[in-house]
């Protein structure tokens, strides 16, 4: 058997550094948010920021936070990471001082690796080393604390997890009014070249007066260890051909959108502003709805919404195009930034479908069948409290009959009960209380109301006429009021007719209301709804071979030489990648639907096709919730269960990253007897390792993701040169890459480990 970890061809370290400092501070801190930002403002001489890579960036405390941040990043299921290991796995002093004196290479080969498909076309793939990450990390906390808090409010991605996809579908379906027209900039695919990093380089020095940075920025495009995909579908989805520095970098470069967009909105709110001496609308049949336009930038994606006319929509696109294709230099699409119609015609967005709906649509009133069931389940609730009212009662006779008990025992005795504080007014409201409620229940019921009627009403001689007509009218009058009193309230036939009368009114009236209200509001307003593109979910779950031509659940053959634990995890992983992304929309049960029958189906028909056994049997074995025993003899739950994806929905305001690392990867465990390696996850020690291989769903189905027919439209891929590459992992590490829990971002790819095919077998467990 051949094993041996990957050496570059030329294994100098930090070919391309500067020589170490020869003083260097051997106990360097790691710096908090707060004493960055500090440290940055103190380089800020108005209007710019200088210095920013010697005097920031450089410093081994900054180094030492970006470190901190990929360690946080690779260990997603530790509420407690550990530290940082010491030593570090490489030198910080020398990657300190070589940031300092503007030196660092990315094209050196101790600092970047560039991998080859097996495919003659294919192109290849640059991937920076760990010490290339850490410097990215530092650069991107720095750019980011500068020029973040100056982006528009409307730009999401890239800024932390609160401003996301969610946050900005959140947005859309909170704020947007009465949209009629719309469109999305579509940009023609093409990769960030010369022109547009000479643009970025303009755009950051209009606030960093830093040479050097700018420098570093260009060679790490140049090299190919930083680089970004315009209009494809390869940005925020954890893929290793990602860079963590590129979100903040379009920020940058879009930012002149921005600001142009914001110029519009406030030219228009200007010219229509919101009258605010009309009454409120919903006592009012007057209705003021002015013109409005909406925008929602995620990355390189914009979406411009307006109220107006499609003359004014087309106005507003024309100045928009103008400046993408002049100033920023970019290839957009004409016909893909076609303006749409809200209403009639659906928008891809942040791989989510929008449309404007009217509010009834949204929220749609309750059926019959739903208006049964919820009086059924009221009036179990109601017998619930009822039960619950008894209990608390029969407990509170009991307490005061033993507290009774005693104090007669101790008067029987001759015992004086003495009492440290007056407790009249209490004993006194309690007492009301229970008095007050005696009386409620009491009239409540019919049979009392019955008997008290009786009672009141039978053998009474003023009702004879030869007696009335011998009385005073006053008395005659005041006696008829008091049986009218006393029918009302205690005859049972009258009372409850009209109880149920009243309460027919009133539930006639409050639906007619709500009714008026309903239709009034679907003729005046539209709402926005966000949507699953559940056909292109359906078209995943076919791609990755979930399920056959008919539709139906099917095994993974692929999968069969894992543990039964890792394949339950690559299930849970896929699974819950889906409800984590769309919890936000409107059908997600449909995709509830997905995970809960197709996934989950699969799953047990995979078991079963490993241990050649039923399907019946696999669920017996696992149950539905697919328990698994762990190495302890304890059981674990990775799939999400069927009550837990019952109570799914929408969440806390998340950035999730989409299926497509998770489906697109599955990791093959293979057999060594080599001594092992250590763990490739970022700042990792251990090295109870097992190595695993990536089998790419691409590769495996011979499919270019170019090609949208035969791949699925929006979805995008993992680099094809890491197929079949075979990295070591700790089993901490390899059950979070499993539950898609961490990407391959969160390691270090380029120390993966050469294997020779015919000297390594898969695992049969």
């Amino acid at each position: 058997m051949l094993l041996r970890p990957f050496k570059s061809p030329l294994p100098r370290p930090f070919s391309s550094l500067a020589p170490p400092n020869p003083n260097p501070n051997p106990n360097p801190t790691l710096i908090s948010p707060s004493e960055l930002e500090t440290l940055i403002l103190s380089h800020y001489r108005a209007p710019k920021f200088h210095r920013l890579l010697s005097s920031v960036v450089s410093l081994p405390s900054v180094l030492l936070a970006a470190a901190s941040h990929l360690l946080l990043g690779s260990h997603p299921s530790s509420s407690d990471p550990p530290p940082l290991p010491s030593p570090l796995p490489f030198s910080l002093p020398s990657l300190s001082l070589s940031l300092r004196h503007g030196s660092l290479d990315p094209s050196s080969p101790s600092l970047s690796l560039r991998l080859f498909p097996s495919r003659t076309k294919g192109a290849s793939l640059v991937l920076p080393s760990l010490p290339l990450k850490v410097a990215i990390e530092a650069l991107r906390m720095v750019l980011a604390s500068v020029f973040e808090p100056r982006l528009a409010t409307f730009a999401y991605g890239g800024r932390g997890p609160a401003i996301g996809r969610h946050t900005a579908a959140r947005y859309l379906k909170s704020a947007v009014e009465s949209p009629s027209w719309w469109f999305r900039v579509a940009l023609r695919r093409e990769p960030f070249g010369p022109r547009h990093v000479r643009r970025l380089c303009a755009a950051i020095a209009e606030k960093v007066d830093d040479p050097d940075l700018l420098a570093l920025i260009e060679r790490l495009f140049t090299s190919e260890a930083l680089a970004i995909e315009l209009g494809g579908v390869q940005l925020a989805r954890g893929f290793p051909q990602e860079s963590g520095l590129a979100p903040i970098l379009l920020n940058i470069y879009f930012d002149a959108v921005d600001r142009e967009i914001q110029k519009i909105r406030e030219e228009v709110h200007k010219r229509n502003p919101r009258l605010r001496s009309l009454p409120n609308e919903e006592d009012s049949r007057v209705f003021h709805r002015p013109i409005r336009v909406y925008a929602v930038r995620y990355l390189d994606e914009i979406l411009v919404v307006t109220s107006g006319s499609k003359l004014f929509t087309m106005n507003i696109k024309d100045r928009i195009l103008k400046l993408l294709e002049g100033e920023l230099e970019l290839i957009v699409d004409k016909l893909g930034t076609s303006i749409h119609s809200a209403v009639s015609e659906k928008m891809e967005f942040m791989g989510m479908e929008l449309q404007a709906v009217p509010p009834s649509v949204l929220n749609p009133p309750l059926s019959e069948k739903a208006i049964r069931a919820r009086k059924k389940y009221l009036k179990r609730k109601a017998a619930k409290a009822q039960e619950l009212k008894n209990a608390r009662e029969t407990r509170r006779k009991k307490l005061g009959l033993k507290i009774l008990n005693h104090l007669f025992k101790k008067l029987k005795r001759g015992h004086a009960v003495e009492c440290g504080f007056r407790i009249e007014s209490e004993v006194r409201d309690i007492f009301r209380g229970w008095a007050e409620d005696a009386v409620k229940e009491y009239f409540s019921s019919k049979e009392h109301c019955f008997y008290w009627h009786r009672m009141l009403t039978r053998g009474d001689f003023l009702s004879l006429n030869r007696i009335r007509d011998q009385l005073p009218p006053e008395l005659v009058e005041s006696y008829d009021q008091f049986q009218e009193t006393v029918n009302k309230y205690l005859m049972p036939a009258w009372a409850s007719r009209a109880f149920e009368e009243e309460e027919e009114r009133r539930a006639e009236e409050e639906e007619e209301r709500r009714y008026a209200k309903r239709t009034v509001d679907d003729l005046t307003e539209l709402k926005m709804r966000v949507n699953a593109p559940i056909e292109l979910v359906r078209r995943a779950v076919k791609l990755a071979k979930f399920t056959n031509s008919m539709g139906r659940p099917r095994p993974i053959k692929l999968l069969l030489c894992l543990d039964d634990s890792d394949i339950i995890k690559w299930y849970a992983g896929v699974g819950r990648r889906w409800l984590d992304f769309f919890c936000c929309c409107k059908n997600f049960k449909m995709v509830k639907t997905v995970v809960n029958y197709h996934l989950r189906f699969s799953c047990f028909l995979t078991l079963a096709e490993k241990h050649e056994s039923t399907k019946r049997q696999a669920i017996s074995h696992y149950t539905k919730d697919l328990k698994v025993i762990n190495d302890n003899g304890e059981a674990e739950v990775h799939f999400p269960t069927e009550k837990e994806i019952k109570m799914m929905g929408d969440k806390n305001l998340a950035d999730p990253k989409p299926v497509d690392g998770a489906l697109s990867m599955i990791l093959v465990r293979l057999a060594v007897d080599e001594p092992k390696c250590t763990c490739l996850a970022h700042f990792c020690t251990r090295r109870d390792t097992v190595l695993y291989r990536v089998r790419l769903l691409q590769n495996r189905l011979n499919v270019d993701p170019m090609n949208e027919k035969k791949w699925v439209p929006g979805m995008g891929a993992i680099h094809e040169s890491l197929n079949k590459k075979c990295f070591p992992l700790c089993s901490i590490h390899a059950s979070d890459l499993l539950l898609g829990r961490m990407s391959l971002q969160d390691i270090d790819c380029t120390s993966f480990v050469n294997v020779e095919e015919n000297s390594l077998v898969p695992i049969l467990s």
